[in-house]
């Protein structure tokens, strides 16, 4: 009711609609007069008949109030030809006041209002601010664009998503999304974009438009970054030549940092990210002289000089407290120079290992990728998929392979589930994978169970239902371009997991870690400080923050989003 004013300026604002609009309501008014005129003097009829006396008005009073049913029972009739009358006058009221009144009251006035103020709200939502610089234009609302537009505020980059359709877009502006209404195939969208302004411009939909979307942005800008999504290898070629500065085959390439999570063959610790001269790198303890033991107890700072600066287990990122005890299903993650890791590398190498082939299930694009980068490995696989079409494309890339359904055991046991170091789960059905990784587990509790989730909202229960590690399509998309954005190299931790770099907030300067209590009032976990241009690894709660380091911090979006309201 408050824009009940705005609602009826509409139906006189543009003077060619004027008659138009208002015609319709005109004649329900005059209708309505003549009901409530002529059940008024019916009114004084039937009560001049039953003895009764009253004013004219109050045949008017009477019909209005019946036909609202108010009722106010003040005045009524003695007979059935007045209770008769009265029911009339009730139906004709609720037909014409509860029904098509609101009905005339939508289309003639809150309809049109409504698609005003909706061309207004997109004509607003046709540009980016002028003075927007070194933005990042996303082409698709697809399950990277959102995540990746909230990493990219994180890291202070303003981000847009290009949205053609206008319920959609106006959805996004609602939850606060920065959306560019317009068609992704046309060169004036880009152009109110500033797509020659921004940093980056981000193709994610499918390899025939992406081929456009390149093309069309480069009529507008020769420099601007494209990166464009590559779901066939066969379109990897063809995004090159339209003109794309990097092509992303992101579920080939989630395929191999999926299989370099695996456990197999000669333990080794694998690199997972470098920055500056040091390299993150994650190791299994299983069946080497660190399971259970402490992080005190292992000795490796001492010995190697490597720290461990967090902990895998099922599924989730701890931090490495000197007393944690490592399971048999710990992974710890650790840094230190090259060196360092191929010490650490020696010292596992000597232990004995699985030579049973790792079992892959699910030989899609994800899965043959990564039975790729295992063969690279000199690692042998097992393919399990139910799709029989599927199978020539499994020859020769798996040692061996089985066309049939997971979720029979006897088909599992064939494919040697009891004696597999780990279980590689890569199908594109979550509610599948949540299943598969139950039944895997309890087949064999000692395999590394590692997961795919197509998408981001099943994470939590992959992990909950007994997954080792967990990596989902739209997180590795997000990570992986946002390495580009910033120019460095691609650090894949896991799951809902990044490298943060912190600038220190002024109200930390000259504290002492113990003192800041970042992991207790963040969960941020600090495992290096950036200063003088080197990085300092070799923590303790001592060590004192200088004004203007740099946090080197592993953690969550949400812990890091924490962490800038906490030291505001």
């Amino acid at each position: 009711m408050k824009t009940v004013g705005s609602h009826l300026a509409t139906m006189f604002e543009e003077p060619g609609t004027r008659g138009r609009r208002a015609m319709p309501f005109l004649k329900y008014l005059l209708v309505l007069t003549v009901v409530v005129l002529l059940y008024g003097w019916l009114f004084h009829v039937i009560m001049a008949w039953e003895g009764q006396d009253h004013t004219w008005f109050t045949g008017v009073y009477w019909a209005l109030t019946v036909m609202s049913t108010l009722g106010f029972g003040d005045i009524t009739f003695h007979t059935d030809l007045g209770r008769v009358f009265s029911t009339v006058v009730l139906l004709t009221g609720v037909l014409m006041l509860l029904i098509i009144l609101p009905f005339l009251f939508i289309r003639v006035v809150y309809a049109p209002w409504l698609e005003q103020r909706n061309r207004s709200r997109l004509r607003q939502l046709q540009s980016v601010p002028r003075a927007a610089r070194d933005h990042v234009l996303i082409c698709s609302k697809d399950p990277i664009a959102l995540g990746l537009v909230r990493r990219l505020k994180l890291a202070g980059v303003p981000a847009w998503v290009i949205e053609p359709e206008p319920d959609t877009a106006m959805r996004l502006e609602d939850a606060n999304v920065p959306v560019v209404y317009g068609d992704i195939d046309a060169p004036d969208t880009y152009r109110r974009a500033g797509a020659d302004r921004a940093s980056m411009v981000l193709a994610n939909a499918s390899d025939t438009v992406n081929s456009n979307i390149v093309l069309t942005v480069r009529e507008l800008s020769s420099s601007v970054s494209i990166a464009a999504v590559a779901d066939q290898s066969d379109s990897i070629d063809i995004l090159e030549l339209s003109g794309a500065t990097h092509v992303l085959p992101l579920k080939q390439r989630l395929g191999e940092h999926l299989a370099n999570r695996v456990s197999a063959g000669i333990e080794r610790a694998t690199v997972i990210g470098r920055f500056h001269d040091l390299e993150l790198a994650e190791f299994p303890v299983h069946n080497t002289p660190l399971q259970g033991k402490t992080i005190r107890e292992c000795g490796l700072r001492e010995h190697l000089g490597i720290t461990i600066v967090g902990v895998w287990e099922a599924g989730r990122l701890e931090p490495a407290h000197p007393d944690r005890k490592l399971t048999a299903h710990c992974v710890p993650i650790v840094i230190g120079s090259r060196a360092q890791v191929q010490a650490l590398n020696e010292l596992l190498v000597i232990y004995d290992a699985n030579p049973n082939p790792v079992l892959i299930i699910g030989g899609g694009r994800v899965g043959r990728a990564a039975a790729r980068a295992l063969a690279r490995r000199e690692i042998p696989v097992h393919i399990v998929e139910r799709d029989p079409s599927l199978a020539p494309k499994l020859e020769g890339i798996a040692d061996s392979y089985s066309i049939g359904d997971a979720a029979d055991r006897t088909v599992l046991d064939a494919a040697g589930i009891a004696e597999t170091p780990s279980v590689l789960l890569t199908t594109h059905d979550d509610a599948m994978n949540i299943y598969l990784t139950i039944y895997c587990r309890r087949l064999n509790p000692e395999a590394r169970t590692i997961t795919r989730a197509t998408h981001e909202r099943n994470v939590q229960a992959i992990r909950r239902a007994g997954a080792d590690f967990v990596l989902s399509y739209s997180s590795f998309g997000v990570q992986t371009v946002l390495s580009l954005v910033q120019e460095r190299e691609l650090v894949v931790l896991g799951e809902g997991v990044d490298l943060f770099h912190v600038p220190l907030p002024g109200s930390l300067a000259g504290k002492t870690l113990s003192e800041a209590r970042i992991g207790e009032r963040t969960g941020l976990n600090v495992i290096g400080v950036q200063e003088n241009g080197g990085i300092a690894t070799d923590l303790s709660v001592e060590r004192r923050l200088a004004d203007r380091c740099t946090l080197i911090t592993l953690g969550s979006a949400e812990q890091r989003e924490r962490f800038a309201e906490t030291y505001r």
